[in-house]
């Protein structure tokens, strides 16, 4: 192991408190927006008050959230009209940030919007409330949004939540500036750190690389849906992607490529209540550990996502022909090649290791369907095995968290980014479609099931703007030339099925109405309650390709028995409306 950088900071919100604890007397005002938990916040006007100070400190990450959940009487309040800034090169940027509060005010409070055009700048912007209470009342509210406007990494400008401090004197002097608190600085210095190391020519440049993080400040649940506030998650998003698009800006290719090679990024954020914030970076050897072994799981009860173990040992249940490639560590890829007389149909999981439902559809699915006559099918349900060993190692430690450092493999490429006639993941489709034919590929996804963001590079995460609120349970569509009505059948039959799966059409409504509260009308097409994108693809290995996208990031109990229930009815769907589809005569 190779240590880059080793390094505590202090924590900000008692910096400020201590500093302005000597500078300031008695009478004096401070207001201060740093990125920590209500309860040092809490702490730190104690320590001025005690001082004579009248001190307030606030979260200066969702700054309207953290007001109507810390502030904020819902239950007299009848209604609330929002102004909120609408800078000219982020117009809905504030707009996203007040999610989900549609979703906390509930229905009994009518929420109204109002953009107001502004600068692009670094400033203290505000919402300004306008609040209606059930008697008639009316009160107004004015608060504050720090934002800074500055390049980041990569050398594209950002609108980006701040510190900030603003005090005043009883004597008529004030101040009021920019402060870059501890969360930024921790950030900052690890993309400096790595940045400024010597990596070697050639892709991969590293086995792991390790950023190991302490935070003090602790997440706060959300009285909606899977929703809470994180700050730890918030930095391991930052982190990754920032670091893939410093790789891809090294390697000279455009941000978000996924065809990346750097080595697998691993961002490990621990959450310790008076642990000063710390950072470590290491370079590791790639870790091949086998994961824990677990207790019995039934398939379609199975309230977690199962080990690697039980997954091979399900698969092993399902008869036919065994197919293998390996992943950059040395895992084995499994597939089992079901043979039989009808339409041949690959099934594939975990593509992307930090989606885990489909896993478990999939091999449900996949026993079902072994035990039917003449049926035909290959099924692949952990294409990513490096990825996933990484995600349950991370959700040992937050275990609600989305992790996206686990999404992509060893190499921190996407198994689908990877050439045609290699030899690791992506081979064990090629092998797939080779043996059966299959003309039909259900590939199972997932998506975030809470809010993402990446707070220090403009809050919205950078081309992946779309899965950034969920939206409910939807379907991707991808098809050949010649292959559009084919398409066109079968989504509408699994559409129409998936329409009569118990409590999803109502989930898809009440996750569809809180994303447009903040993200504005859903561009979907929706067919049978259920969004989906059509859209023509030459390039993947089948004619047609249905994938799926729940929120599976990262859920448990009742919650992920749902997940993977829908999944599974996609798949048994799709297969049934497949073999009796008449296909184009080119492929017969």
């Amino acid at each position: 192991m190779t240590v880059l950088l080793d390094t505590t900071f202090e924590r900000s919100v008692e910096a400020i408190a201590s500093q302005y604890r000597k500078t300031l007397s008695p009478g004096d005002k401070l207001s201060a927006w740093v990125f920590d938990d209500r309860t040092a916040r809490h702490r730190a006007e104690q320590m001025l008050k005690d001082q004579g100070i009248e001190a307030r400190f606030y979260s200066a990450y969702k700054p309207l959230v953290h007001y109507v959940i810390e502030e904020l009487d819902i239950l007299p309040l009848r209604a609330l009209h929002i102004r909120y800034p609408a800078p000219i090169e982020a117009p809905k940027r504030f707009l996203l940030e007040a999610y989900p509060l549609a979703g906390l005010l509930g229905e009994s409070v009518a929420l109204s919007w109002e953009a107001v055009t502004c600068q692009t700048q670094t400033m203290l912007y505000h919402y300004e409330l306008a609040l209606t209470y059930a008697n008639g009342t009316q009160e107004m509210v004015r608060v504050e949004a720090p934002n800074r406007h500055h390049l980041d990494h990569v050398g594209a400008w950002q609108l980006s939540p701040c510190g900030w401090v603003y005090w005043q004197s009883t004597s008529g002097y004030s101040g009021s500036s920019l402060y870059t608190c501890d969360y930024v600085q921790l950030f900052e210095t690890a993309i400096d750190a790595i940045t400024q190391a010597e990596w070697p020519a050639e892709q991969p440049f590293f086995e792991e690389l390790n950023i190991s993080v302490t935070l003090p400040c602790q997440d706060t649940p959300l009285a909606f849906g899977l929703e809470h506030m994180s700050l730890a998650e918030g930095l391991h998003e930052e982190l990754y992607f920032s670091l893939l698009e410093v790789y891809q800006k090294l390697s000279g290719l455009p941000l978000g490529d996924r065809s990346i090679q750097p080595g697998q990024i691993v961002p490990e954020i621990k959450t310790r209540t008076e642990a000063p914030p710390s950072l470590t970076i290491t370079l590791r050897p790639l870790n091949t550990d086998d994961a824990a072994a677990e207790e019995i799981t039934m398939l379609d009860s199975a309230e977690h996502p199962l080990s690697a173990a039980k997954i091979h040992a399900e698969l092993d249940t399902i008869e036919g022909e065994a197919l293998h490639a390996k992943s950059r560590s040395g895992r084995k890829l499994s597939a089992r090649y079901h043979i039989g007389q009808e339409r041949a149909v690959i099934i594939s999981a975990a593509q992307h290791a930090n989606e885990p439902s489909g896993i478990v559809g999939a091999l449900r699915a996949g026993q079902d369907l072994s035990r039917q006559a003449g049926s035909h099918f290959v099924l692949s349900p952990l294409e990513n095995p490096d990825g996933y060993h990484l995600q349950q190692r991370l959700v040992a430690e937050q275990p609600n968290h989305m992790h996206h450092a686990a999404r992509y493999t060893a190499f921190g490429n996407d198994l689908q980014a990877q050439p045609l006639g290699g030899e690791f993941e992506l081979a064990i489709r090629e092998r797939a479609k080779a043996a059966s034919g299959a003309q039909l590929h259900i590939n199972l996804h997932g998506y975030p099931a809470h809010e993402w963001t990446r707070p220090l590079t403009g809050y919205v995460p950078r081309n992946f703007e779309l899965w950034s609120i969920p939206k409910g349970f939807f379907l991707v569509l991808r098809y050949h030339q010649h292959w559009k009505a084919q398409a066109e059948a079968l989504l509408e039959h699994v559409t129409e099925h998936l329409a009569n799966v118990p409590g999803l059409v109502a989930y898809n409504r009440r996750q569809i109405k809180a994303f447009e509260a903040h993200a504005g009308r859903l561009e979907f097409t929706i067919r049978n309650d259920i969004p989906y994108l059509l859209t023509r693809d030459d390039t993947q290995l089948t004619p047609l390709q249905l994938i799926t996208e729940y929120p599976d990031e990262t859920i448990y109990g009742d919650d992920f028995v749902m997940a993977h229930q829908v999944q599974y009815e996609t798949i048994m769907s799709a297969y049934q409306k497949y073999q009796l589809i008449k296909l184009p005569a080119t492929s017969q």
